[in-house]
Order: C-alpha cells, then structure tokens, then sequence
C-alpha cells in the first residue's frame, strides 16, 4: 500500500531537516552550516555511494543514498531560506530535464540505440548550454571541482565531440610513451617543476585512453588501490606470523611476499 503524501518518507525527511534548521528549537550545528560547508559532506557521500557499489553490498547501498539525498535535502533547505528555491523545485527542473533529453521516449523521436541517445544527449546538452548563455566555450561548464582524472575524461570527451580526438587508442597509447619519455628526461634532469607538469601530461593521457577504451579512470583506480591494499595486508600478516613488522623487513622479503600474494590471488581465480 503506497504511503499517503503527508506521511510519504520523503516529506518526512523534508520536517526532519527544516526542525533541524530552525531558528529555534533547532540544531546548533545544522544552523551554522552553509552551501560551502556542506558541499565537502556531499562530495564524500557521494564517493561512500560508489564505494557500496563497487563491494556489491545493497544494504549499505540503500544507507549511503540515503546519506546522499539528505545532502540534496540540506542544500535545497537553504535555498529555500535564502529565498532561491526548494525541494520541489529541484525535482520539477530535473524532471523536466529528463523528459527534454529523451524525446524517443516522452516525445515523438524514434527510438534510439545506446550509443545514439548518448551522442543525441549531448547535443541536446549543448542546445541547452546555448540557450543559457552560459557557456562561451565548449568546455565552460566542465566542473572545476569534478575529481581531477575524472574532470580530464569530461574535457577530452567534449573535445572529442567536435573531432580534436586520436582516431584510436593505439595512437593515444604512442602519445603516452612520448609523454612518459618526456617525464623521464625532467626527472633525470632534476627539474621537479617541468617533472610536475610532464605527470600531469601522463595522467591526462590515461584519462584519454580510458575514454577511448571505455573505462572509468577513477573506478579503476579504485580497484587497484583495494587490490594494494589486498596484497599489503598480506606481507603484513606473513610478516606477523614470522614475528615482525614492516618495519623490521627489508625490500627484497617484502618484494617477495607480494609475488607470493600475487600468486595467491591466482591461485584463487
């Protein structure tokens, strides 16, 4: 049986955030934060989001969305006092958004494969950008705050809109060699400063062949970095069961106990 609309969880939690936001009777921390304070907060939840996604774990999933959207709920809580907007107007504009970029579903478009929906959305996209004003140039409104690898995917893919792309990723693969032999000469050389720059050439580049091979970078990197946690934890536990630490060890034992969990892990499957 649906919940009525006075008691439908979501009007629940709008009370719950304007009680907490109330000039009296409210929370002193909930008072004194603001769209900058929280923002950070955001950011996390939606980081813990994709971690629950990535163990496969649904039940920790339903909790971090939820963590999510009352980060949606706060922000648009302090719209609504400063007078901007509220709840309500941000589900009517994303509503109204959704239903604009698929018209092979709410309009009279013809149905669309996977791949033509994306290239249609992003004209659509770009109308709308058009029509705002907003963006002067095609890449404007890529979020500077977006994670940086992540920011490089979204530029490149812009770029590669209007054809400023590599035809494939062998030719993006010789550019990250070239970028790589140029990193190896700075730090040769002892020039930290042209090093940083020539790194940041080299992730660029793999954002770049992750878009070309269809791989989020960030995803990946993630896997890896739980993949090194995997393997450290198990030089830590060897090491433990023959009574030392880390600390205690040396390179070459370690280096060998991590071919040993590298082999473990095939083993494994």
């Amino acid at each position: 049986m649906a919940d009525d609309a006075e008691t439908h969880p979501i009007f629940e939690l709008l009370e719950i955030m304007a009680r907490l936001r109330a000039p009296v009777g409210g929370c002193a921390w909930d008072l004194e934060q603001t769209f900058a304070t929280i923002a950070p907060y955001t950011v996390e939840e939606a980081y813990e989001v994709a971690d629950a996604i990535e163990r496969g774990d649904l039940n920790d999933l339903r909790e971090e969305l939820g963590d999510l959207l009352l980060q949606v709920v706060f922000h648009a809580r302090m719209a609504e006092e400063d007078g901007a907007f509220a709840f309500a107007d941000v589900a009517r504009a994303i509503n109204a958004k959704m239903i604009r970029r698929h018209p092979h579903v709410f309009g009279e478009a013809e149905q669309r494969s996977s791949d033509e929906q994306t290239q249609a959305w992003e004209v659509i996209k770009a109308e709308e950008r058009a029509e705002k004003g907003k963006a002067a140039s095609l890449l404007d409104d890529v979020p500077v705050g977006l994670p940086a690898l992540t920011r490089a995917v979204k530029l490149s893919k812009r770029a590669a809109g209007v054809g400023f792309v590599w035809p494939s990723a062998k030719e993006v693969l010789e550019k990250l060699h070239e970028e790589i032999a140029e990193l190896e000469h700075e730090v040769a050389a002892g020039d930290m400063a042209k090093a940083r720059e020539e790194l940041g050439d080299v992730l660029f580049v793999c954002a770049n062949l992750a878009r070309q091979l269809d791989i989020e970078p960030e995803d990946a990197l993630r896997a890896t970095n739980a993949k090194f946690v995997r393997r450290f934890q198990f030089i830590e536990k060897r090491l433990a069961e023959a009574g030392k630490t880390p600390a205690q060890s040396d390179l070459p034992e370690m280096d060998a106990l991590w071919d040993a969990a590298k082999a473990a892990e095939k083993a494994a499957g």
